[in-house]
């Protein structure tokens, strides 16, 4: 069984696409706080998203880039906004479908079944998953990723190509310039942003239990020691 979480602050509705979605097989989620969608994404861990564009405080595109930061589930936006330039919007900030309202709800259950498949069924890729390991701390940057014995923590794209380049040269030294190059290609960055992101990182470590492992190389830049080595 798959699991569909639905963001839609009309409750009519919300409630007829989770009853189909369960009349399919499926379980549908429906979200109520939309203050914290980031949060009971993670919370619920769907399958595929369905995602309303007028929604109160932060709007769909604002959710749709906070879920693709940290995940690549499939995420289709439901809208009454029919324009195109809203659809490309949508597709922009990292939507994978876009269906317009009025709409019948077979056709929204076709759409989540077609993400299924190809994500996780019959089209799915069967090419080996990258991973990046160092003495039994495993980075799986295609689903953002880190797992440390039975723990696994959800990283940030930027979290993870950082961990991707320490991790992958760990213990060596890797400059700074080689991090801002590989994060921002080139862009200007000050340095409390690489900062930021590096204190982020030694946060996301210290969840599994790994402390004092990313080092700063005053002058040079970071070398990640595996003290978790047992």
């Amino acid at each position: 069984m798959y699991k569909v979480m639905i963001v839609e602050d009309d409750p009519k509705l919300g409630g007829l696409l989770e009853s189909h979605i369960r009349r399919y097989g499926n379980e549908g989620v429906l979200v109520s706080d939309f203050d914290h969608v980031l949060e009971k994404f993670k919370e619920i861990e769907p399958h595929v998203v369905l995602l309303d564009v007028n929604l109160p405080s932060f709007d769909g595109y604002y959710w749709c880039r906070m879920i693709r930061s940290v995940s690549t589930c499939p995420i289709i936006f439901i809208s009454a906004r029919s324009g195109t330039l809203d659809q490309l919007r949508a597709l922009e900030n990292g939507a994978d479908d876009y269906i317009t309202k009025p709409f019948h709800h077979d056709i929204v259950i076709a759409k989540i079944h077609s993400q299924l498949r190809r994500v996780y069924g019959d089209y799915a890729s069967v090419s080996e998953e990258r991973k990046v390991e160092k003495d039994g701390l495993t980075l799986y940057p295609e689903r953002m990723e880190l797992q440390l014995g039975e723990q696994t923590v959800a990283l940030t794209k930027k979290e993870t190509i950082l961990l991707e380049i320490l991790l992958g040269r760990s213990p060596r030294l890797v400059s700074r310039e080689t991090i801002l190059e590989k994060l921002w290609d080139d862009a200007f960055v000050d340095d409390n942003t690489l900062s930021v992101n590096i204190t982020r990182v030694r946060k996301r470590l210290g969840e599994l239990g790994i402390e004092d492992a990313l080092e700063t190389v005053r002058g040079s830049g970071y070398r990640l020691n595996s003290v978790w080595k047992q």
